[in-house]
């Protein structure tokens, strides 16, 4: 019998990935589910996504083996998903496996009973016993086992998760004071900030981007706590000069794998970068300038599709060897750059006869910053040309709205705080793509690829993400339209996901049903649904002054204030939301002729923090921010507003320099 080829049409890179595997998987569906209970079979679901290293070597391990995916396609009816593609699945049974193995990860395998209720989780089996840990083809066995002669035990199972998961999904959020208690975040987040490498706790180390801008946010108040600024700067130094950041490409990896920054776990994500360039944009400082370029450079050059989006990610392997792409022996340096600029290269770069990774191999760090700098840019553009002729590691070329939308708002900050107008034409480039590809009517869809969208409908995530990265171009354009466009997906938002306690579910009222309906405003390596909601409706709510917005965001964060008293490193975007709404956030309108005056009202205003800023030649009603705001005897002049109440316009950077935050 001819196995059909049952991912060949799909559009996910990490589902084609698996077309060619002797396993008959099915894409997630009421087929799939039908075939289970026509066979009496149970449902093996395995989940991962495109750039995932241990998801390949599970793959090569077992999918790929004819032994192995016999048992497997005779057994049981295989569901492969994209996490990516379908994060409300992957919520689902994550939330299943960490509550059965208490962790999580990728690749996820679960086994699922006929109504989709799991009854067995785990992440990566290896092909043969090790540690004592079984290899896959036991698990295989012992589950069909327990499937044909122990029925019972395995309904008892799924009847406990299945009750778990609706106990988690439906409560409520004990709703307290949206104003949540700055110094008692600070004081959790200073217990577990590593004061030796930066970051919060040990190995393996995530980029703590949202976090990072709730210091940011919080440290420009009157007497904050100096450990807030002491926090933010060792940690975004200690990421920038480690191995977690492409010192000759620019863009950071997805995390650390050990406590120092230094091997990164290589494969390159969008929704991290897109939200690091933005925040070192911001920091204002002469480092942050430089890795914020360079990593919107890398960005747009590395992961930009002909579309004008953005893709997911870069792989972690090429060649089959993880990081083989990024890492150098001393020889390599010196066979590239000749003696002397091999081994000052290898010095200022802390390549060493040892190595720090794998087979003598290191990192690239760039600890300190070496004063002949015109050396050192000599060095690494010689250096990105000979790394250009190795082979690359694959790209996941998928285009996700949530982290298009995260992208054109870090886009957007780097263009206007570092006068690089070539940022915000990117940024322009992917909203315009999700526009007429991803928008129908009023509802999103979460994924295209060359062009063309998938049918799987947007999360939380997308319609808050994508709202946010239509209003950084309203105010870095001053065109309505985008406003317009990202009320429009609020609003359907605000009708779609709203829970009855104030805050959101993360899928529609109308998505399809799981075997609950997920909901979490935990952030994680992106902001969560939730927290990227309240961003995008506190920005409304400044640039439209309709309460409804600010309501929403306010009842959002109420139902999640125990998360930001209790985990402040897991509610970092909510909490700089939070600092940011406390007394505003500021809103700031800046209307006169072009020229040096408006631009240096233009700079000082986009440098506060938090700050929702739009400028124009003159008072303006489709942004209603910009309403009877005029210039000042024929100057340029800034109006500072909370709530839409103003003070008397400033006509110069310097006194709006000093207007309190």
């Amino acid at each position: 019998m001819v196995m059909v080829n049952r991912l060949a049409g799909a559009t996910s890179p990490y589902l084609l990935q698996h077309a060619g595997n002797p396993v008959d998987w099915r894409e997630w569906g009421t087929d799939a589910f039908a075939e289970a209970k026509r066979r009496d079979t149970p449902i093996l679901l395995s989940v991962g996504y495109a750039a995932c290293h241990w998801c390949h070597v599970m793959a090569h391990e077992s999918f790929e083996d004819e032994t192995t995916a016999a048992y497997m396609n005779e057994h049981f009816v295989n569901i492969k998903v994209d996490r990516e593609e379908r994060p409300d699945v992957d919520a689902v049974y994550m939330a299943a496996t960490t509550a059965m193995t208490g962790s999580g990860g990728w690749p996820m395998t679960v086994v699922l009973d006929h109504d989709g209720n799991p009854f067995f989780a785990g992440t990566y089996f290896p092909d043969m016993p090790r540690h004592g840990q079984p290899a896959f083809t036991q698990v295989l066995q012992a589950l069909s086992e327990a499937w044909t002669q122990r029925r019972s035990e395995i309904g008892a199972v799924a009847d406990n998760v299945r009750q778990h998961l609706a106990t988690i999904s439906g409560a409520a959020g004990a709703a307290g004071d949206w104003q949540v208690d700055v110094d008692a975040a600070v004081e959790t987040l200073a217990g577990e900030f590593d004061p030796m490498a930066g970051g919060f706790g040990g190995a393996p180390k995530f980029p703590p981007s949202m976090v990072l801008e709730f210091l940011r946010r919080a440290g420009g108040s009157p007497g904050a706590d100096s450990r807030v600024s002491h926090m933010l700067s060792r940690t975004v130094a200690a990421m920038a000069g480690g191995g977690i950041y492409d010192q000759i490409g620019g863009g950071f990896a997805r995390y650390a794998v050990d406590r120092g920054w230094v091997v990164p776990h290589f494969e390159k994500m969008l929704y991290d970068n897109a939200q690091l360039i933005g925040l070192y944009a911001r920091l204002g400082t002469e480092l942050g300038d430089r890795v914020a370029r360079e990593s919107a450079d890398w960005m747009i050059r590395e992961l930009g599709t002909a579309e004008g989006g953005f893709a997911s990610a870069l792989d972690a392997d090429s060649e089959g060897v993880e990081g083989k792409f990024y890492v150098w022996t001393p020889a390599e340096l010196v066979e590239i750059l000749g003696a002397d600029d091999g081994a000052w290269a290898a010095a200022v770069f802390e390549v060493t006869q040892a190595g720090t990774f794998e087979e003598g191999a290191s990192t690239l760090q760039l600890r300190h910053r070496p004063d002949d700098v015109e050396r050192l840019e000599s060095v690494k553009a010689r250096l990105l040309a000979a790394r250009g002729e190795r082979v690359r590691p694959a790209r996941d070329d998928k285009v996700v709205a949530a982290w298009n939308g995260l992208a054109i708002s870090g886009l957007v900050d780097a263009g206007l705080l570092l006068g690089e107008p070539k940022y915000v034409d990117a940024a322009l480039a992917a909203a315009e793509l999700l526009w007429r590809v991803h928008v129908q009517g009023v509802r999103l869809l979460r994924v295209s690829r060359d062009g063309t969208a998938g049918a799987h409908a947007g999360v939380l995530e997308d319609y808050g993400c994508v709202a946010s990265g239509f209003l950084s171009l309203t105010q870095a354009t001053g065109d309505a339209t985008w406003l317009d466009r990202a009320t429009s997906l609020l609003d359907t938002a605000l009708t779609h996901f709203r829970a009855e306690d104030g805050g959101f579910y993360d899928t529609a009222d109308d998505a399809e049903a799981l075997v609950t309906r997920p909901r979490d405003s935990s952030d994680n390596a992106s902001p969560s649904g939730t927290s990227a909601m309240v961003h995008a409706l506190v920005t409304a709510h400044a640039l439209t002054g309709e309460g409804r917005y600010r309501t929403a965001a306010e009842e959002a964060l109420a139902a999640t204030s125990t998360l930001m008293t209790k985990a402040p490193r897991f509610a970092g975007w909510s909490l700089a939301a939070a600092v940011t709404m406390a007394d505003g956030p500021l809103e700031i309108a800046v209307v006169g002729p072009s020229g040096p005056d408006r631009d240096a009202l233009e700079g000082a205003a986009r440098r506060k923090p938090g700050a929702v800023v739009v400028v124009a030649d003159e008072a303006r009603d489709d942004i209603p921010l910009l309403s009877s705001r005029t210039p000042v005897d024929g100057k340029a002049a800034a109006y500072v507003c909370r709530g839409f109440v103003c003070e008397r316009p400033v006509t110069s950077a310097e006194d709006l320099a000093t207007t309190p935050t």
